[in-house]
């Protein structure tokens, strides 16, 4: 699984369409779910690198209904209001880790908009075939060769103390 799931608007890239469907399912599944709604302006010094996302007080909060994509155009309806919001992409980001997608408008791009679930859920990732590794006492690896995964976890005394409880 890729970390960030890249489309653009006229690229040229083979995985441009594919990338496209990833981002149309995440959209999807967001119907009937409570989302935050953050737009910020990307500073012309120092790009993405210095939007600062803490909670302001125009950010929204509201149940995503029958998002949709079309072409390069993200639709989706506010429960309390009978309009058809829409948003013309130039570019979309979808953060399979944070669960975040951030749409980069083609009509203000100065602007970026973070839309997320507000109540962030946990992906799980299986690992099968398990290789572990320890350094020193409190760093402890996981490595799924096959799907190519690899988790490095740091022990804290407590948690190793828990790790040597369970595996007696």
């Amino acid at each position: 699984m890729q970390l960030i799931t890249v489309w653009q608007h006229g690229s040229r890239n083979p995985e441009n369409a594919n990338n496209l469907d990833i981002i149309q399912q995440w959209w999807a599944n967001l119907n009937g779910k409570e989302v935050n709604w953050v737009e910020r302006l990307i500073p012309q010094i120092g790009g993405m690198s210095e939007v600062h996302w803490q909670p302001q007080r125009f950010d929204e909060i509201f149940v995503m209904v029958n998002p949709e994509i079309r072409g390069d155009t993200l639709y989706w309806y506010k429960p309390d209001s009978p309009l058809n919001h829409s948003q013309i992409a130039q570019k979309l980001e979808l953060d399979n880790l944070k669960q975040q997608l951030y749409i980069y408008p083609q009509s203000e791009e100065e602007l970026a908009i973070r839309v997320g679930l507000h109540q962030f859920e946990y992906q799980t990732i299986e690992l099968q075939n398990v290789e572990i590794t320890f350094e020193e006492q409190e760093f402890m690896t996981l490595r799924d060769v096959k799907q190519q995964l690899q988790v490095k976890v740091t022990l804290t005394p407590s948690n190793l103390t828990l790790l040597k409880e369970w595996l007696l």
